[in-house]
């Protein structure tokens, strides 16, 4: 029996670091696409679940999938706008 190697985990594309992304550092920008990313997947597990209620031949199990990618999606989003504000709220306290 063969055994598989280990592959490297990659990051989720909406979350990659600035400078990963985007070779211009454009923060606004590179947030804009990552809420860009999180809304697709909601849009995508919205869309599974309407063609799995439909008959369409999606199959139970890309449902759930999808569903759980997007919940996912959201909870690192959400966890990464708690560190930003409280890394803002942080540098706010500083004193001059």
């Amino acid at each position: 029996m063969n055994v598989a190697p280990i592959r490297e985990i990659a990051l989720a594309e909406p979350f990659r670091l600035p400078g990963e992304t985007n070779a211009s550092g454009d923060f606004q920008r590179t947030l804009a696409g990552a809420i860009e990313r999180v809304d697709g997947f909601r849009h995508d597990a919205r869309a599974s679940l309407g063609r799995f209620l439909a008959g369409e031949g999606e199959e139970l199990h890309a449902v759930a999938l999808a569903a759980q990618r997007a919940e996912l999606a959201f909870e690192l989003g959400l966890q990464v706008r708690n560190k930003v504000i409280q890394a803002y709220q942080e540098i706010m306290r500083m004193q001059i």
